[in-house]
């Protein structure tokens, strides 16, 4: 299986490019490693690492071996000592090639990052040799202001901020590792997302900051997969503490939960359903024996939309636009949150209602590229 899959298509790729044999040193290591026993990321790294080898040699680049210069912590984040590290080999003018995905673990063996890990590494190695920028190419023209799956004339995204980004990639919109915007971010190098069969689309371009020019609002984005804990107690808000302990029940039944809106008399506790899972009843059990309420249900039947845009801040008149497009598009609202930042409003809506929320949202903002 292993020289009819993995040995042929590397030995071809190279032979394809001009460089024969040029995977052959790298493919006779993965023998001998699956023959010894290596750990699963050394062997999930090896794709990325025979790949590069061979590109380096068609490219007459100088191969880096990101496993001796890039270190994961526990957390399965780049260490701070990598960016020197790579500084330092990447001197030079000559052009260098390194594998994504892997580095070194803290136990001093091959780590990989989680999916999508290769963009760390980009950002990691942009940061190090001090770019200007950061493209990455993948097989999409940059991001779209909302997912074309539910607004089919969807507009692309040609400029958004880190912090805009976060929030949209967050409740869903997603086309870059969100953690490979720290890297870059903390040095204010901007990231252009390139697609690599449409070489002539300029993309989208993630920067520091930006002016709202054409729209207040970037993106329109969310998920439809919540639930909601309410909680009911008479003079809730004389109770001191409540709130903490409330979380910290959460918190000891492995839950994270995403927002809280309040009443004076209530609570409600927004969660991920993967984070809930089957704990329902027994964190409903425990919120009503420790907290006395007289009222706890959990609801799961909750999407989650967000409108992101800087230009929203201190701006009159972005909340009205955004219920009257929900009302008119019959779509009831069932929670409100929006931080003091204005930097972006969560509506939460039947989940029945997501796609006609995710529409009506957009097209209150947005104009139609013939329009």
């Amino acid at each position: 299986l292993f020289e009819s899959t993995n040995a042929e298509r590397f030995t071809s790729l190279a032979a394809e490019l001009g460089v024969p044999g040029a995977a052959d040193e790298a493919l006779a290591e993965l023998r001998g490693g699956l023959e010894r026993g290596e750990t699963v990321d050394w062997v999930a790294s090896r794709g990325e690492h025979i790949s590069a080898r061979v590109i380096a040699a068609a490219a007459g680049a100088r191969f880096i071996e990101t496993g001796q210069v890039l270190g994961i912590d526990s957390r399965g984040l780049p260490t701070p000592e990598s960016y020197d590290r790579l500084a330092a080999v990447l001197a030079g003018d000559d052009l260098c090639l390194i594998p994504g995905y892997y580095g070194q673990g803290p136990d001093g063996r091959v780590k990989v990052f989680s999916r999508g890990g290769s963009d760390i590494t980009g950002a990691v190695v942009a940061r190090a040799a001090g770019a200007t920028v950061y493209e990455n190419w993948t097989d999409v023209s940059g991001f779209m202001m909302a997912d074309p799956r539910l607004v089919p004339d969807a507009r692309p995204m040609r400029e958004v901020t880190y912090a805009e980004l976060r929030e949209l990639s967050y409740m869903g919109a997603s086309v870059l590792h969100e953690e490979a915007i720290f890297p870059v971010k903390e040095a204010g190098i901007p990231i252009n997302i390139r697609n690599t069969n449409a070489p002539q689309e300029p993309g989208t371009m993630i920067v520091p900051q930006r002016e709202a020019t054409e729209t207040p609002v970037v993106g329109v984005a969310g998920k439809p997969s919540f639930s909601v804990i309410y909680l009911y107690k008479n003079l809730m808000n004389k109770e001191l503490g409540f709130g903490r302990r409330v979380l910290g029940i959460l918190e000891s039944h492995g839950v994270s939960y995403e927002h809280t809106p309040t009443g004076i008399d209530s609570m409600s506790v927004v969660v991920a359903d993967d984070e809930l899972g089957d704990r329902a009843d027994a964190l409903r059990e425990e919120l009503v024996q420790s907290l006395h309420v007289e009222e706890c249900s959990i609801a799961s039947d909750l999407a989650l939309v967000t409108v992101v845009g800087v230009g929203m801040a201190h701006q009159v008149g972005i909340a009205a636009r955004c219920f009257g497009a929900l009302a008119e598009a019959g779509v009831n609202v069932r929670m409100i949150s929006q931080g003091v930042g204005e930097l972006n409003i969560v509506v939460g809506v039947a989940r029945e209602d997501f796609g006609p929320a995710v529409n009506a949202l957009y097209h209150a903002f947005v104009k139609p590229l013939t329009a």
